[in-house]
């Protein structure tokens, strides 16, 4: 085998990270244009239509996949969740990775009281659960659909900034940073022009990271009834609303649940996937 040959195949995508690839493909498909696989709209009731079951177990192609307790058809319902919650998982992970990767290139920039300040705060931020903090903000203040997005974003920046800190504190004793600094460059374009570039891999490993855990926050969160709240909906709070009817009407929860499970587990392959794309370490290695 030559040595293109070789390269080629080190660089080819495996069938797991190609199916995952389709299935997420498929769910942003889904979340965008989903609605319009059915007539209904997602907020329409009909009584006498209530906890209709899906094709195959007794139901019609009016309700493919069946309908909730007020006569709702589950399969729009779906769509709108499944959108909710890729805002949700989008918008928070980009806070949380924003707001530590600032913060880390901050405290290594700063040092002495302001990195003390920072590190202190991401140990505080580690050591509380964020279902805690969830629970009391969320009793303190009226709950919303941006407060729900700030505390998905809070939870996990910590981990950004430890990353991004250690990565710029090691990146500043290269070479090519002392030449930039002995030519006169501010600090401003030394840390975002030169560092930042060379070390955006660490991010984007990590975002693909927290992902998965940010659509797994939100279902617990919205399953608790601490999340999305209606008229809005999501994948959680469609499971929640059918956690009393396991037995009765199982499709409420079975359909969501496995569009977050191989979600969660699709992005988690994606993940992984870029880290040894990334990683120059574990590409050596292989």
């Amino acid at each position: 085998m030559s040595d293109c040959d070789k390269n080629f195949k080190s660089f080819s995508t495996p069938i797991v990270v190609k199916l995952a690839l389709g299935f997420v493909i498929v769910f942003v498909l889904f979340a965008l244009f989903g609605q319009l696989l059915s007539p209904h709209e997602f907020r329409a009731t009909s009584l006498f239509d209530r906890l209709k079951p899906p094709i195959g177990f007794g139901g019609t192609w009016t309700y493919p996949l069946g309908t909730d307790g007020r006569g709702r058809d589950l399969l729009v319902r779906l769509a709108v969740g499944a959108q909710i919650t890729l805002i949700v998982a989008i918008v928070g992970t980009l806070v949380g990775a924003v707001l530590g990767s600032l913060l880390g290139i901050i405290a290594a920039a700063k040092r002495g009281p302001i990195e003390a300040f920072i590190i202190g705060a991401v140990d505080v931020q580690a050591s509380l659960p964020i279902i805690v903090v969830a629970l009391f903000v969320l009793a303190v203040f009226n709950s919303s659909f941006t407060l729900f997005l700030l505390l998905v974003g809070l939870n996990g920046w910590e981990v950004y900034a430890r990353l991004m800190r250690g990565a710029v504190l090691s990146a500043k004793e290269h070479g090519y940073v002392m030449a930039i600094r002995a030519l006169g460059a501010s600090s401003f374009r030394i840390y975002f022009r030169h560092i930042f570039p060379n070390v955006l891999n660490i991010v984007l490993v990590q975002f693909t990271i927290n992902l998965p855990l940010t659509v797994l926050l939100e279902t617990a969160l919205s399953f608790l009834g601490l999340g999305v709240q209606p008229p809005l909906t999501s994948l959680g709070q469609i499971m929640s609303e059918g956690r009393d009817r396991l037995l009765t009407a199982w499709w409420l929860t079975l359909f969501p649940g496995l569009i977050i499970f191989f979600l969660a587990l699709s992005i988690s392959i994606i993940g992984d996937w870029v880290r040894d794309r990334l990683d120059p370490t574990l590409r050596s290695e292989k």
